[in-house]
């Protein structure tokens, strides 16, 4: 069975808690990532605000229609 987040649930500092169809739970720290980011399209995502305006959809975690998301593995290994 492919791995799929189920439940998306923001916790604040840009931490998000994932929830898998696995019955697996994942916090995932953002902040490293997005501090770190060169891309001025990642970067605009250091506006909590905006970084807390994700969905899921069909399983992946994303931002304003793909503009930014992650692959589904590192996410489960918390790798980002």
């Amino acid at each position: 069975m492919p791995i799929k987040i189920t439940k998306a649930e923001y916790l604040g500092n840009f931490k998000i808690r994932l929830s898998f169809n696995d019955d697996s739970v994942k916090n995932i720290d953002f902040n490293e990532f997005l501090v770190n980011a060169k891309n001025p399209m990642t970067q605009k995502y250091l506006d909590e605000k905006l970084f807390s305006s994700y969905t899921v959809k069909y399983g992946d975690l994303i931002w304003n229609d793909y503009e930014m998301c992650f692959p589904i593995w590192d996410l489960y290994n918390n790798t980002i």
